[in-house]
């Protein structure tokens, strides 16, 4: 698959952010801890520049690239300019936080900054591949996030318990995914809403792999009532983390239900309905 310039532009903001995440992590293995604010500082201006790019970029129709497995519209520059606010605002808060704790340290906005990449690349998915990519950058970065304060017992527990849950999750999603494209053959959302049309929605296959799907997001987002590892971990992460993983995941969250259930499981929207 050849790309032009022009398959590139709609995903010009999470190009420029990747960039920056990349230059951020350079930079600041040359700094010492009297001058990380660089790094803050870096982080926030790169913030600037992915909302800058986004509104000025904002396409005027749907647009897919990538394979069909990537979508520019209005809704996802709209979330995208939301979850910028929230991450600037979580930077802003965490920056005295770190200070007064001794966990001022680059990684930290070098993983909130991935943790954004995958809710960016959640809202502008539009296949089953590029929704798993995108949820597992996000959990990642949590993960690390979260076992942040290494000097914390009880953080380090909360980690674990946080990633084998998360790993649990993982696989019932991607279990589900996989009998989703068993049987219609595509990971496309378009094409998979296409054929479950004309397929019948009691297929025993199909209800299965929706129950292994709607169950996988709810455990990854703490969805009630797969939400027993929500109050361990907020309970031993870090205060600024905690206000991370409770206000930027439920973006992604709402835009993965949208592509995910609207989108490419609409034709199924009687069963999710009363599943949720």
């Amino acid at each position: 698959m050849t790309l032009s310039m022009a398959d590139l532009l709609p995903a010009a903001a999470e190009i420029f952010l990747l960039c920056a995440i990349c230059v951020i992590l350079l930079v600041d293995v040359f700094l010492s801890d009297r001058h990380r604010v660089v790094t803050y500082l870096l982080s926030m201006l790169a913030l600037l520049g992915a909302a800058v790019i986004t509104g000025a970029y904002g396409v005027e129709t749907r647009t897919l690239t990538f394979g069909d497995s990537f979508v520019a519209d209005h809704m996802g520059d709209v979330l995208k300019l939301i979850a910028y606010a929230v991450m600037a605002t979580v930077f802003l808060y965490s920056r005295d936080y770190l200070r007064r704790t001794n966990l001022f340290r680059g990684e930290y906005y070098v993983l909130g900054l991935f943790g954004l990449l995958g809710i960016m690349v959640m809202i502008s998915a539009h296949s089953l591949l590029t929704i798993y990519l995108g949820l597992e950058l996000l959990a990642l970065s949590q993960y690390a996030l979260v076992a942040f304060d290494r000097r914390s017992p009880i953080a380090a527990e909360s980690a674990m318990k946080y990633f084998v849950l998360g790993a649990i999750a993982s696989g019932t999603l991607l279990y589900g995914m996989s009998i989703l494209y068993g049987f219609s053959g595509t990971l496309d959302l378009g094409e998979l809403a296409g054929r479950l049309a004309s397929t019948d929605a009691s297929e025993p296959a199909l209800l299965f792999a929706l129950a292994f799907v709607i169950v996988g997001v709810a455990f990854k987002f703490g969805a009630v009532p797969f939400h027993m590892w929500l109050p361990d971990v907020y309970h031993g992460a870090p205060t600024s983390v905690t206000l991370y993983i409770g206000t930027a995941p439920e973006i992604a969250a709402f835009a993965l239900a949208f592509r995910l259930l609207a989108e490419g499981l609409g034709e199924l929207q009687a069963d999710w309905q009363d599943m949720l």
